[in-house]
């Protein structure tokens, strides 16, 4: 670790952020700091980081700030083809912070890519979609910022084994959370496990992960992710959140891959381990990622209307419209793994149901209702899950809802009861998500025209992403026998 929490502006804030406007403001915090490393970081098509690192006093010999850095395109996932591989990081200073988890005094710096022929940014680094998405609001005159908060949950596990060869295949889940192990011989059990769909809210004993979050809240805030609040989750074996206070599309993209680098490290300096696999365990909650947003003009927030239903204008219900209609395609981004769709089922409070709501969680589109504040008005997207990559699902969310709002689209009356409760013939006419990723993808390839506008996304961007997911994830879990199909079929 680079830095102990140190008392700083009264609530354990020591800031890592070198706050830097031009690389010569990353040079002099480099000096000032005596950092040794400088590490480079950029993001693949699914959502990882992935990163390089130079020694500090050589990085300035080059001049890498508009020559790049050089890089094997064709290892990284849903890049290029082995024979046009060569591929440039473009340092962006204004990211430049010390490294939270390194032992060696490491300056951490997020990267564009490029093309090293033309010199253009390449079409396929998820991060300069983002960018053309921030771009794209501010032509349709609809609004100048857009602002981004989401709920990223994830569960912290004590040990995790999976295997799969030609003659078997299992794996193995444990926390001393767990509800399973209540009758274990643990010398001595203590008992106080969290029950299944129980685990919302619990003080310690129960909550053996409050420390843990603690320190991952206060490192967060260190290197300048605005981090409001920690939790236990619903779910039992340690599931956890830890909110992300808003902010613009682009740097909540960079702030969530940062969340996510902390958290995993954190927690295996505990000797624990973290997954943001939406459904790990079987018969609990899974995890998901309710995504926050709202569009500004001239500083002031369009979807609050002081007279509208939950006090939203006209415009945020055009936009919930836009996001309903494409929810299917949108979902090949946000729910974009197999295991994503054993979430996305009726009764573990996941939002399955294509309507809109104030306060009911049982609808894909939520309007929270804590404050009155026009500020505070903004809409809660709750279907994508923690295994997406930001980049991609931020803009697809503002790319339907922008298409909403220029076309007018009427999402309908909001639903304000429990769609579980409603009978038959209510529920007939409302509108599920889909059911699988291979759905997902169906409809991402019948339904894409939204995300072509503004050159946000590319053509070879969503052929790209439909034939890795089919040729990776979907193809690779079908050719794979279940554990629970020889319980089925084993004696047929």
């Amino acid at each position: 670790m680079t830095t102990l929490v140190t008392e700083k502006d009264g609530c354990g804030d020591a800031n890592l952020s070198a706050n830097a406007k031009s690389p010569e403001d990353v040079k002099a915090f480099i000096k000032k700091n005596n950092l040794k490393i400088v590490d480079l970081k950029f993001n693949d098509l699914p959502g990882l980081w992935q990163h390089t690192s130079f020694p500090a006093e050589d990085f300035f010999k080059d001049n890498v700030w508009k020559e790049g850095l050089g890089f094997d395109g064709s290892s990284i996932r849903g890049f290029k083809k082995i024979q046009e591989s060569d591929m440039v990081l473009m340092p962006d200073p204004t990211t430049a912070v010390i490294d939270p988890i390194c032992e060696v005094p490491t300056l951490s710096i997020i990267c564009d890519i490029y093309d090293p022929i033309t010199r253009e940014p390449y079409s396929r680094d998820p991060r300069y979609i983002a960018k053309k998405a921030e771009e794209y609001l501010k032509k349709t005159k609809l609004g100048d910022q857009s602002y981004w908060g989401p709920e990223a949950e994830f569960f912290i596990f004590d040990s995790i084994r999976f295997d799969q060869g030609e003659n078997f295949g299992y794996y193995y889940i444990d926390s001393k959370e767990g509800d399973w192990n209540t009758g274990k011989d643990e010398n001595p059990n203590l008992g106080y496990k969290c029950r299944y769909k129980e685990g919302y809210f619990p003080v310690p004993p129960h909550d053996t992960l409050m420390d843990i979050r603690s320190e991952m809240m206060l490192l967060l805030r260190q290197v300048g992710v605005p981090i409001e609040c920690h939790h236990h989750e619903v779910a039992t074996a340690g599931q956890c959140e830890v909110d992300i206070r808003y902010s613009p599309l682009v740097k909540m993209a960079d702030q969530l891959l940062m969340y996510k680098y902390v958290v995993k490290n954190v927690a295996r300096r505990h000797n624990k381990t973290v997954t943001f696999m939406p459904k790990p365990i079987f018969s609990d909650n899974g995890s998901g990622m309710h995504v926050h947003s709202s569009i500004w003009k001239e500083d002031k927030n369009t979807f609050y209307d002081s007279k509208g239903y939950a006090l939203i204008s006209e415009n945020c219900k055009y936009y919930i419209g836009g996001i309903l209609k494409h929810a299917a395609a949108i979902l090949a981004f946000a729910a974009p793994t197999t295991n994503s769709y054993k979430r996305l089922v009726p009764g573990y409070e996941a939002p399955v149901n294509l309507v809109y709501s104030a306060r009911n969680r049982s609808a894909a589109i939520r309007i929270p209702m804590y404050s009155s504040a026009p500020s505070s008005k903004r809409i809660e997207f709750r279907c994508p899950d923690p295994s997406c990559n930001p980049y991609l699902v931020f803009p697809a969310i503002l790319l339907a809802g922008l298409d909403g709002i220029i076309n007018k689209i009427d999402p309908g009356p909001a639903i304000d009861r429990n769609i579980y409760e409603l009978d038959e013939k209510e529920k007939v006419n409302i509108k599920t998500v889909p059911g699988s990723l291979s759905e997902s993808l169906d409809a991402l390839e019948k339904d894409h025209e939204f995300l072509l506008q503004g050159d946000v996304f590319t053509k070879d961007v969503i052929d790209t992403w439909i034939d890795y997911k089919r040729s990776v994830d979907i193809a690779q879990v079908q050719l794979r026998p279940h554990p629970h199909e020889f319980y089925l079929y084993f004696d047929v």
